[in-house]
């Protein structure tokens, strides 16, 4: 069975992004539908996968990281702050595959690829 799984790396102190509050949507058109909403653990990752089973579709996603609010505890971040939310819009083609969707992130950056 499928998956999609994601994991936040704090590139600035080199450590996992604990506590980051992240949302998923589905997309459909111009509709966007809030499917969960979760925060990372101490480890930087959701200890769930987000999708998975019958719940994992073929389709286009956003996943949407509060950015913001996370380095908001940090004396590293501007005011107001460079980065807000940050999206990052994806597809399944694939319902039988982990899809594994990382953001790697700085008050000033960010980037992301399809992990293993």
């Amino acid at each position: 069975m499928g998956r999609l799984t994601t994991h936040v790396l704090n590139t600035a102190s080199g450590k996992p992004a604990k506590q980051m509050a992240l949302s998923l949507y589905s997309l459909e058109g111009n509709q966007r539908h809030l499917i969960k909403e979760t925060t990372t653990n101490d480890d930087g990752r959701c200890s769930q996968p987000l999708l998975e089973g019958s719940d994992f579709k073929t389709g286009t996603y956003e996943l949407v990281f509060q950015v913001s609010r996370y380095f908001s505890k940090s004396s590293e971040t501007s005011n107001p702050p460079f980065l807000g939310e940050v999206p990052i819009r994806f597809s399944i083609a694939d319902a039988s595959a982990h899809y594994h969707v990382p953001l790697l992130v700085s008050p000033w950056s960010y980037s992301t690829y399809r992990g293993s």
